[in-house]
């Protein structure tokens, strides 16, 4: 029997293919890969097709293959990469494997088609949003949406070219460079050529909403909503929105947890996940009124795993893993959870990476769980809006919850990033 994964190259899913690899082993299945340019992925499983994950079409095609040259069937097929949603998707439909519908796998990358299916729900709470594909036209949303107002792309991940806006000024200087990189950025994206027809290059402008912002993690079992933790991200607060610190549990209100937890639900239903697990972004109107972000029908990237893990006992990997084998997953969180908090880790400019500091010192701090750095000297570091993600992370712990931003700032000066000041284009 195999396990099939659907990947992308990204060093924060160490942990994950880890995991993946000891679940296999344990219930002796055989863990399958189809990934584009395999380097140190090939030492977590025992095999892998080389395709396209750029293409559905190429992506469902590898899968035939395995298929048909595998001496046992697939019964499990998966992913930890946003992109990739589609496909996998596609290939459960075709194989007959849980997985979300092909329908809900697209309302969950096409961010103005996700906005739309939320729209109706009495529940969620939306900004209010439209699309501009000239400066005009985003000057005419601005009239009726407000400022400030946030630029974004209808498809993409990790914040990557979103930035607010203050005025008339901002959007007219930020507009045009933000809709070019949201569609340019993302020519590797699996629906970037026809969301680009469809959409004819426009830009999505929503309503900034002022207050907190915190993602929900849930794992959703045959349509009921498990949601395990709230991780709150204190940074960053604008123009540009990169995951720089969260933290959990959260210190909102018990109440307010709850109405959070009935939105998540809400938002799933809304948009048709039944299975697996998800990362659910929000900012609190006025401290307290859930107003939804982003949806992803896939559990949170980079250190969310191992944060939910080391807080709540609860591994996300493992049970996404049973609910793509048909099983029953395990979802016990511990009473007390740990304080924990992580870092994605970017220089304070572009440019050539010169030097890493700190990462000696990080290893032998108590209070530091891991420290990856997924860069060398000598490469090019971009900076948000430009980027998706850190080039490292870190995660860490402390002895109480209101603990943890004392030591993010302490760890935040002994681990830096330098960069020499040659421009990245």
């Amino acid at each position: 029997m195999g396990i099939l994964i659907v990947h992308k190259t990204n060093l924060s899913r160490r942990r994950h293919l880890a995991r993946s690899r000891d679940y296999a082993r344990k219930h002796g299945e055989r863990l399958l890969m189809i990934m584009k340019d395999a380097t140190w992925e090939t030492d977590y499983v025992d095999r892998i097709v080389a395709a396209d994950t750029t293409s559905i079409k190429d992506t469902v095609e590898a899968a035939r293959q395995l298929v048909a040259t595998e001496q046992e069937p697939i019964r499990a097929v998966l992913t930890f990469a946003e992109a990739s949603v589609p496909a996998v998707a596609e290939i459960a439909a075709e194989l007959d494997l849980p997985a979300v519908s092909t329908h809900t796998a697209y309302i969950a990358r096409d961010k103005y088609a996700m906005r739309m299916a939320l729209a109706d729900n009495d529940i969620v709470s939306q900004p209010r949003f439209g699309l501009a594909k000239t400066l005009a036209e985003a000057r005419a949303q601005a009239d009726w949406i407000g400022y400030p107002l946030v630029l974004k792309p209808i498809i993409g991940t990790g914040s990557m070219y979103v930035r607010s806006v203050d005025d008339d000024s901002e959007l007219a200087t930020h507009f045009e460079f933000i809709r070019r990189g949201g569609w340019d950025g993302f020519d590797y994206d699996p629906l970037h050529h026809k969301a680009r027809d469809r959409y004819d290059g426009a830009l999505l402008l929503e309503e900034f909403v002022a207050g907190p912002e915190i993602s929900v993690e849930s794992l959703v079992v045959r349509g009921t909503t498990h949601s395990i933790l709230i991780h709150d991200k204190p940074l960053p607060t604008g123009p540009t929105f990169e995951e720089v610190y969260a933290c959990t549990p959260t210190r909102l209100p018990a109440d307010t947890v709850d109405r959070l937890y009935e939105t998540t639900a809400a938002v799933h239903q809304a948009m048709g996940i039944e299975i697996g697990g998800t990362h659910v972004e929000y900012r609190l109107r006025n401290g307290t009124e859930p107003v939804v972000l982003e949806a992803a029908a896939r559990m949170g990237g980079g250190p969310i795993y191992r944060s939910v893990l080391l807080s709540t006992g609860v591994d996300m990997v493992e049970a996404i893993l049973d609910m793509a084998m048909g099983r029953e997953p395990v979802i016990r969180p511990r009473e007390r959870p740990v304080a924990i908090g992580f870092r994605n880790i970017f220089p304070d400019r572009a440019g050539v990476l010169t030097a890493v500091h700190g990462v000696a010192a990080a290893e032998v701090d108590p209070r530091v769980d891991e420290i990856e750095i997924y860069r060398r000297v000598g490469d090019r570091l971009k900076v948000p809006p430009q980027t998706f993600q850190g080039h490292g992370h870190l995660i860490f712990s402390a002895p109480e919850q209101d603990r943890l931003d004392e030591v993010f700032d302490e760890l935040r000066k002994i681990v830096r990033l330098e960069t020499s000041q040659e421009p990245v284009s």
